[in-house]
């Protein structure tokens, strides 16, 4: 599946589009219909309950949308939020630089400036790709999106370019209010905003985007979180540029902290061993030079091959950002955030967990959209479709109508469920396919027949191999609730 055929298997399904789409749709902007909204939640809800809710010291906050401008001035984001931009001096299309470059397939650092931009168009002739214009000088794009404060517009203020900015500013009171203890992980699921160049690709780059990030506080001399699993993992390392499996002592004798490794230890987890995802489509890519983040001391995007997007594409972040953060911030707003912790007064580091919301959305459907025949199935867990099973009545009758709507009352008081009429079975049974439903409960004659061996029992059709089996309503019940079930949640 390519990204225009996602596109259009998103559409059809209710999964999502380009926002404001009766009037031609903006860049960079989606709307989540039915069912996109549904799996998005469960996902978000999958992340909350692995990440958060089983560590006694972490916790969800919010944080508003819109900032004033002194924390991002002190941030850094008022100037080094910026990405590189060139026009074409022919057709005055803008460019991001890095983007156009890539596509052509010619490397330059994530950070690179205007200077090394202007030698690689130089070095390359590169033109505008529409009609072949003279590039203009290259220049630095800040994406913050500004905001005017007040009736007289006198105060400015950005939306949040990030939602970690939100926890940093929170750090202290939380601090206090939680009894100052440390490591302390405070959570946002929220949107941010940046003001993208060139969006594209879907919900990989946007304008409006979803994170999910956990920053932990602790202290670097006092944290003893070591590794557990011996199990290998698919690791490009700044040093080699190569992939290989490593397990976490070997990360480990490499240099990286093993509080850091044990980190890597449970997102690969959440990938591979709970949502499902194959190893061999998994891995981490570590930043250095300058490509890494400048306050981060270990940097490592987590990738996915997501083959919509042409191969391994970050959808993660784990990030050693040390005490860049409330030190910025101490200065900016002149406050000392410093904590005192078992006689020590020191700044806490941070370790930061981030994920794109969006972009885990996409992948999914990459990785468990398959056609099989004539039909298209979505095949992802159980506790991620929106219904976790269907109910439908054979065809058209009253006895077997009437049972199947009890049926549907007394399983929707657990449980998701559809109910749908309209249509043959097969047709009906495509339908719960493509979005993802993992069950197909069918009510037939023998159902409702009391003379029938099979009198109280139902069909259950799964959706990844089509088998059926003849089980009783207790046996129903515990079926769905073990496709329900989030196998591995605890921590490994």
């Amino acid at each position: 599946m390519d990204n225009e055929e996602l596109v259009g298997f998103a559409r059809r399904v209710g999964l999502f589009w380009p926002a404001a789409e009766i009037y031609g749709g903006a860049a960079g902007l989606y709307d989540y219909g039915h069912l996109g909204a549904t799996i998005k939640r469960r996902w978000e809800d999958l992340w909350i309950a692995y990440f958060i809710e089983q560590n006694e010291n972490y916790f969800l906050i919010d944080g508003s949308n819109m900032l004033p401008e002194k924390p991002l001035v002190a941030s850094g984001h008022a100037s080094r939020f910026n990405d590189i931009l060139v026009s074409c001096k022919k057709c005055k299309t803008f460019y991001r630089a890095d983007v156009l470059l890539g596509e052509l397939g010619i490397k330059i650092n994530e950070g690179a400036d205007e200077k090394e931009i202007e030698k690689a168009i130089k070095e390359h002739g590169v033109r505008c790709p529409k009609d072949k214009g003279e590039l203009g000088e290259p220049k630095a794009f800040n994406m913050m999106i500004d905001v005017s404060l007040g009736p007289e517009k006198k105060e400015k203020g950005y939306l949040r370019p990030e939602t970690a900015q939100s926890v940093y500013l929170n750090f202290d009171r939380e601090f206090q209010l939680l009894r100052k203890r440390l490591p302390l992980g405070l959570a946002i699921i929220g949107r941010a905003y940046r003001n993208e160049i060139s969006p594209r690709q879907g919900l990989y780059r946007m304008r409006e985007l979803i994170q999910a990030e956990l920053q932990i506080f602790f202290d670097p001399e006092k944290w003893d979180l070591k590794p557990k699993e011996r199990k290998p993992m698919n690791v490009v390392t700044y040093k080699t540029g190569k992939q290989t499996k490593m397990t976490p002592a070997e990360l480990v004798k490499d240099g990286y902290p093993e509080f850091y490794v044990r980190h890597m230890e449970i997102i690969h987890h959440f990938y591979t061993g709970i949502i499902g995802v194959p190893e061999e489509r998994f891995r981490f890519f570590e930043k250095g030079g300058a490509d890494k983040a400048f306050y981060n001391k270990v940097h490592m995007d987590i990738e996915i091959d997501v083959r919509s997007w042409n191969g391994f594409r970050e959808v993660g972040g784990l990030h050693y950002r040390g005490d860049y953060d409330l030190t910025s911030h101490s200065k900016g707003a002149n406050k000392d955030l410093s904590v005192s912790v078992d006689g020590k007064r020191f700044m806490p580091n941070v370790l930061e967990l981030s994920f794109g919301v969006d972009r885990n959305i996409w992948m999914l459907i990459d990785v468990f959209y398959k056609k099989d025949g004539e039909r298209d199935v979505l095949g992802i867990p159980g506790f991620l479709s929106q219904y976790d099973a269907a109910v439908f009545p054979l065809q058209k009758d009253d006895a077997l109508e009437k049972k199947a709507s009890e049926l549907y009352d007394s399983l929707a008081k657990e449980f998701r469920i559809a109910y749908d009429t309209s249509g043959s079975i097969g047709k009906r049974y495509a339908r719960m396919d493509e979005i993802g439903t993992p069950y197909c409960i069918t009510i037939d004659f023998d159902t409702v027949d009391s003379k029938s061996k099979d009198h109280g029992k139902v069909t259950v059709r799964k959706r990844d191999d089509r088998s059926q089996v003849r089980v009783s309503f207790d046996e129903l019940r515990k079926m769905i609730a073990g496709s329900r079930a989030i196998h591995g949640i605890g921590m490994i």
